[in-house]
């Protein structure tokens, strides 16, 4: 698992947040977890949790082997 396949699908992950006011950054890559950021409208919505584990997460796991798990940071 490379930092660029984690950024190439954080890619196609981000314009479907930007529909709605929000971002994600990559915050920290290790042993198979992911760790993100979300920013603007994603960080405070309540649906968060919801858009990381059913949005976020899925799509990394599918688009990058070796992705264990995805972690929200503040």
């Amino acid at each position: 698992m490379e930092k660029s396949d984690i950024d190439k699908a954080l890619a196609k992950i981000r314009s479907g947040l930007k529909q709605d006011g929000g971002d994600i950054e990559l915050v920290a890559l290790e042993d198979g977890v992911v760790k993100v950021r979300l920013k603007g409208a994603c960080a405070g919505c309540p649906m968060s949790q919801m858009t990381m584990a059913n949005f976020v997460e899925a799509e990394l796991k599918k688009s990058v082997p070796g992705v264990k798990r995805v972690e929200a940071v503040a």
